[in-house]
């Protein structure tokens, strides 16, 4: 073979390649010229014989006989090609020279493997580039920890080896403590320095065995190993007294730092990786709300399993009620304070049940919000209020929309139609936001008053008092109508403050030509002093509650008369 390949063996050398024949009955290899220049370190003799050269191969000193060993023979003589990737090496602490040996191998007489010829090149650079691709397919290439697919994966086998030798296992949440902050005040880029100062903190209060990994923007997920209740608190206070007791140093100059941590004790509370995920975020959810900086553990409640329950229930009777228009209107007059006469009314929901039952707003709305329902109630609201209008020309009407329904493009589109369908409702429609909705964004807001005063619509703002919107923010939102909050005007007959604070608000809006409606009126002594302090509109108890009989339809003697 020597005498045969002077000039190739010569180019293989310079391309860091060397070819061989390995006849495998005797088990010598005999090599092109110029080996030494392929495999400087490795003497001669352990490149002799194919078990030889098997003593420098890791991880597995077999695999070159598996190749051969594992592919079936070809038909009519030719030989089989093959392909394998191993490390070489003469010692633990030589370097590894990772190498790639392509060939074919030919069968003998009885049809397993006598021959092979092949060439093996240095690989080095290329083995690196795949490792460094499996880092980055494992790892977060900011923190480098691993990533949310593989500490998923790592805390489904951990909770499975933990259910299978019955020992106990956490995983614990740990998020940075508003990260948003820091990103807007000194930029993504101080951010990034902050989470990856995080991750080596944690990094460097571990146990061998623990697993840490990035799970999200500013959370990390941790699995601890063999860690009870007791353990876990400890563990908890080690890691946010190491993110919080020491600034960290940037480039924009040290930055303060806390982490809030939620935990949950595996497999004992949690028998899925999905489980354990979902109630570690719910007690850091808790404890995020409770102070940041602190820690919280998973525990059985009955109260808020019992609560999931109702919602879960809710939830389905809501969807089925919208499948099935059960959803209906009651209607509350809203009058004047004066004369006592309808001014207009407000549109509640009521949600009729199979059972003949009917469930107020109280019971359908917050669930309705939580879950994600709301906009589909607000749909199908919106159409029962804008028939209701076309219907009876002669009535003026309010509905209630959620503070997510005021930026769903849904919600317009319905209204932009239903407006150009029936010409002369939107005059007579009074849309009813809530205080906490007005003082989001002020400029979001008066962008949506500002589309709905265009069609002739209404603005109230609902509840006011109980938050913090200014009369100057009012004025610049453009709103016609503020209800004011009813728990401050069910005791005016009794309370001074309360007295003072209803007074104030009438009087700040009757200047800014705001027109006020007072809620929650109980008693006549009331709504005389509302009349007197200048309230253009009462409702509540005095005048009427809601009821899903249509008023207009009442004869008007069963309507309170005016105060004399």
């Amino acid at each position: 073979m020597t005498s045969a390949l002077p000039q190739a063996s010569t180019i293989l050398a310079s391309l860091g390649q060397a070819a061989f024949v390995w006849d495998i009955a005797t088990d010598a290899m005999v090599w092109s010229d110029h080996l030494s220049e392929v495999f400087p370190d490795i003497p001669a003799e352990a490149l002799a014989s194919g078990a030889e050269f098997s003593k420098l191969i890791e991880p597995a000193r077999g695999v070159r006989s598996d190749a051969l060993g594992h592919s079936a023979p070809s038909r009519g003589g030719d030989g089989v090609p093959y392909r394998i990737e191993y490390g070489v090496r003469t010692s633990t602490s030589a370097p590894v020279l990772w190498i790639e040996e392509t060939g074919c191998w030919f069968a003998g007489a009885d049809g397993r493997p006598a021959r092979a010829h092949g060439i093996v090149r240095i690989n080095n650079e290329a083995h690196a580039r795949d490792e460094q691709l499996l880092k980055l397919s494992r790892n977060d290439p900011l923190t480098g920890e691993l990533n949310r697919t593989h500490l998923v994966a790592s805390l489904a086998e951990a909770i499975e080896e933990a259910s299978r030798f019955r020992t106990s296992c956490a995983f614990m949440l740990i998020s940075i403590d508003h990260l948003a902050r820091i990103n807007d005040a000194f930029g993504f880029d101080v951010a990034d320095a902050v989470i990856s100062e995080v991750a080596k903190r944690i990094r460097a209060r571990l146990r061998g065995g623990d697993v840490l990994g990035r799970f999200s923007g500013n959370k990390f997920g941790l699995i601890l190993k063999n860690c009870t209740v007791d353990d876990m608190n400890v563990a908890a206070e080690r890691f946010l007294a190491g993110i919080r007791d020491e600034v960290v140093p940037t480039r924009s100059g040290p930055v303060s730092v806390t982490a809030s941590i939620g935990a949950v004790s595996v497999p004992r509370y949690a028998r899925s990786a999905d489980e354990a995920i979902n109630r570690a975020h719910e007690t850091l959810d808790g404890a995020k709300r409770r102070r940041s900086g602190s820690f919280s553990v998973w525990r059985p409640n009955v109260e808020r399993d019992a609560q999931r329950r109702v919602n879960i229930r809710v939830t389905d009777e809501i969807v089925t009620a919208l499948n099935e228009r059960r959803i209906v209107m009651a209607f509350e007059p809203v009058v004047e304070a004066r004369s006592r006469d309808a001014a207009f009314y407000e549109c509640l929901v009521r949600m009729e049940q199979d059972d003949g039952q009917v469930l107020l707003a109280p019971d359908i709305v917050p669930v309705a919000e939580k879950l994600g329902l709301i906009r589909l109630v607000d749909h199908r609201v919106l159409e029962l209020v804008v028939a209701e209008l076309a219907e009876q020309p002669g009535i003026r009407l309010s509905l209630n929309i959620s503070p997510d329904t005021t930026m769903d493009p849904d919600w317009w589109a319905s209204i932009e139609s239903l407006m150009r369908a029936h010409p002369g409702v939107a005059e007579r429609l009074i849309v009813e936001i809530t205080e906490t909705v007005a003082i989001q964004d002020i400029d979001d807001v008066r962008g949506f008053v500002t589309r709905l005063k265009n069609y002739g619509s209404q603005i109230a703002i609902d509840d006011f008092g109980a938050g913090y919107t200014s009369f100057r923010n009012l004025r610049k939102l453009g709103v016609d109508i503020v209800k004011i909050d009813g728990a401050f005007v069910q005791n005016i007959a009794r309370s001074a403050d309360d007295r003072a604070f209803v007074q104030t608000l009438i009087d700040l809006a009757r200047r800014l030509q705001i027109k006020t409606v007072a809620e929650w009126v109980q008693d006549e002594e009331s709504a005389v002093m509302l009349r007197e302090w200048g309230c253009d509109y009462i409702q509540g108890r005095l005048i009427g509650l809601a009821s899903s009989q249509r008023p207009w339809a009442v004869p008007a003697e069963t309507v309170l008369p005016a105060a004399s």
